[in-house]
C-alpha cells in the first residue's frame, strides 16, 4: 500500500513539475507591465524562469546588475541599447545614464520580461 501511495505522489509531483515548466515556458503572464517598480533596487535575479523584481526604479547614473542563478537554465538580458551574453551563472551590469523606461527580456524565454525606470 505504501509503495503505491509513494508512486502516486511521485507521479503527481512529476506531472505538477512538468506543468509548471510548460507554463513558465509558454503561458506565464507578463508581470513586468502591471507591477509597480521597486524603488531603489538595482539588483535583479534571473531565477525560476523569471526576473525578480520584474520592475525597478533607479536614479540616472545607477548601474543595474542582473544575476543569473537558475541552475542549469541559461538566460540573457536583451534591450534596445544593451545586451548580455547567454549564461547560466554570473552577472551582467548596465549603467543607465538617461532617464526613461527601459524594457528588457530574455531571448530564450518569451515570458521573461522586465523594466527599468530611470528618473532624475
Amino acid at each position: 500500500m505504501r509503495a503505491s501511495i509513494r508512486s502516486l505522489c511521485l507521479a503527481l509531483a512529476l506531472t505538477a513539475g512538468l506543468v509548471g515548466v510548460l507554463a513558465a515556458c509558454t503561458g506565464q503572464p507578463d508581470r513586468s507591465a502591471s507591477e509597480p517598480p521597486v524603488v531603489g533596487a538595482h539588483d535583479i535575479t534571473a531565477k525560476d524562469l523569471q526576473f525578480s523584481p520584474t520592475a525597478v526604479q533607479v536614479p540616472r547614473g545607477t548601474t543595474v546588475v542582473w544575476r543569473f542563478d537558475d541552475g542549469a537554465v541559461s538566460h540573457d538580458v536583451k534591450a534596445d541599447g544593451f545586451s548580455s551574453p547567454i549564461q547560466k551563472q554570473g552577472s551582467f551590469s548596465h549603467r543607465f545614464d538617461q532617464t526613461g523606461t527601459f524594457e528588457y527580456h530574455c531571448s530564450l524565454h518569451a515570458n521573461m520580461t522586465g523594466r527599468v525606470v530611470v528618473t532624475d
